[in-house]
Order: C-alpha cells, then structure tokens, then sequence
C-alpha cells in the first residue's frame, strides 16, 4: 500500500544578510522549488562536504 511520508520538521529562525536571501530567492524561483526547499538543500550539501574535507585533513 502507498504511504505518503512526512518527515519531523522544525521551526527555526535564522538571520541571514538580505543580499544573500534575495541571491536565495531568485536560484528558488528559477529552479522552481521553495526557498525553504533550496535552503535545505544548500545545508546538506554544505554538511555533507565539510565532512568529506574533515575527513580528508586526518
């Protein structure tokens, strides 16, 4: 049977520069995803390759 999945989320409240939202803003908007979506996905990435270069320090 189809489940839909819905993982945990939290609310958080970051302050950000507003230059680097607007870049944010206008990447979400041209790859059509929420800004929420993009953000998300930029700290994954950003996480997973600081521990690859931790990981390659040792």
């Amino acid at each position: 049977m189809f489940k839909v999945s819905k993982p945990e989320m939290v609310n958080k409240t970051f302050r950000m520069p507003a230059e680097l939202v607007e870049r944010l803003n206008v990447v979400a908007q041209a790859q059509k995803v929420s800004l929420n979506n993009l953000v998300c996905q930029c700290c994954e990435y950003a996480l997973d390759n600081l521990s690859e270069q931790k990981e390659d320090k040792e």
